[in-house]
């Protein structure tokens, strides 16, 4: 039976499509998702795949968008089911705006042929869903897979899409692909002065560079707060809580992490340090820790949901963050954990990388030391085990500069006021599909 069509009665939803989820890593993703929520905005929630991750962080339960997977499995029967829709919504496509889909299809990268054609493929199915349920604009959390896959649905539909940039996805994406990206897009978000202007020397257009939209994160400030931690109160003469936060990887800097700890060690500073987070270095760094002869004083704590890790924060005096920039250009953003420990009041010591001396300042709201140097790193944590009071003076300006500049709430306001302009100028659909089978 052929589909009917029926004009579009509203378009007033906003799509949202990230990579996989929920991630026990992405909390700034489920934050985000929750916060657009929260502002009244009607969300229609896309993710490529579910990663199956055997825990999931508690809030995820309040999200009240049902999440339509774009990869519903590695079974044959959801293969075939998703094969199905693939085909009947691109003969869909084909057959209402042929003119469209040529011109998508025209834009598939040999040069990368096998990620467009899949990126392709799949933003069909998307195009067809969104047209479905009235979403007039979508945006896309990653400039790599989401925001090619966004792009697409542009080109099949019309519908206009945004997306964001953050470290990962900004850094190691082909300049060229990333500049029709954004040339194609509404806006682009960015959470980092050092990501904006990473993306704008990318950029030649200047109409592209205008594009861009400084949004940082932000954190929450009620929820992570100095009452939650004890850190800075450490009774005098105990061991220096150090604590560090993040998957275990290579731009997290944990071998030159250990490499301080055990310079740390060798100069008599008593001190304890738990380390958070789940990842493929972890037999590398137990092995290490061992060789260095931290197995006493170093522990792996695997991945936590954020409950467990704002206990870390409140059992903490300072939180260490060895960030370096990989040999393949990756690096982090701003690191979640890094604001996490400054809303708390704690005192953070990091590499001056990427975003973080954004948040941490010099000497005001931390300490930084040069990325990859780990005697710099032990220096920074010598001193502040041996001075409580510039650990205090540190922390508590930490958590005023978060309660100042990085209020999770005051950030997203005006991303929230883009998303609304955009809806209310948002085209209305020439047909959307209903009913019987498409195709």
């Amino acid at each position: 039976m052929r589909a009917t069509t029926t004009p579009a009665t509203r378009t007033e939803a906003l799509g949202y499509l990230t990579k996989r989820f929920p991630r026990l890593s992405e909390t700034f993703i489920l934050d985000e998702i929750l916060g657009l929520e929260a502002a009244g905005l009607p969300l229609r929630l896309f993710s490529i795949a579910d990663p199956h991750e055997p825990l999931v962080q508690p809030d995820v339960s309040r999200v009240a968008s049902p999440v339509g997977y774009l990869l519903a499995g590695s079974g044959w029967p959801a293969r075939l089911a998703g094969a199905r829709e693939g085909l009947a919504a691109h003969l869909h496509l084909l057959r209402t705006q042929p003119g469209r889909w040529v011109r998508a299809a025209a834009n598939i990268r040999l040069g990368h042929l096998g990620a467009s054609l899949k990126h392709f493929w799949l933003a069909g199915r998307l195009a067809v869903r969104l047209q479905r349920q009235g979403v007039g604009h979508l945006h896309a959390a990653f400039a790599h897979g989401p925001a090619s896959i966004a792009r697409y649905v542009h080109l099949l539909t019309g519908i206009s899409f945004s997306f964001s940039a953050h470290a990962k996805d900004l850094h190691l994406s082909t300049p060229a692909v990333l500049a029709s990206k954004v040339s194609a897009a509404e806006f682009v978000l960015v959470c980092s002065s050092d990501a904006s202007a990473a993306l704008t020397r990318m950029l030649t257009d200047p109409a592209a560079r205008a594009k861009i939209v400084y949004a940082p994160h932000g954190v929450d400030t009620e929820r992570f707060s100095p009452a939650e931690a004890t850190g800075a109160s450490r009774p005098a003469g105990q061991p220096l809580r150090i604590l560090a936060v993040g998957r275990l990887v290579p731009k997290k800097g944990y071998p030159v992490l250990l490499e301080a700890l055990a310079g740390l060690h060798r100069g008599g500073v008593e001190f304890s340090a738990r380390i958070v987070g789940g990842g493929d270095l972890r037999p590398e760094l137990v092995r290490r820790i061992d060789e260095l002869g931290l197995t006493d004083r170093v522990e792996l704590l695997g991945a936590l949901a954020q409950p467990a890790v704002r206990a870390e924060y409140a059992a903490a005096d300072v939180l260490v963050q060895a960030s370096v920039v990989t040999a393949n250009g990756d690096r982090d953003g701003i690191p979640n954990s890094v604001m996490e420990a400054m809303a708390c009041g704690l005192p953070v010591v990091a590499s001056s990388v990427a975003g973080i001396p954004e948040v941490v300042r010099d000497g005001r709201t931390g300490l930084l030391v040069p990325p990859g140097d780990s005697a710099a790193l032990t220096a920074a944590l010598q001193r502040l085990a041996g001075d409580d009071s510039l650990r205090r003076q540190l922390g508590t300006e930490a958590r005023a500069h978060a309660v100042r500049e990085l209020s999770r709430s005051a950030c997203l306001r005006p991303v929230v006021d883009r998303f609304r302009a955009r809806l209310a100028t948002a085209p209305r659909p020439a047909g959307v599909p209903v009913g019987g089978r498409l195709g």
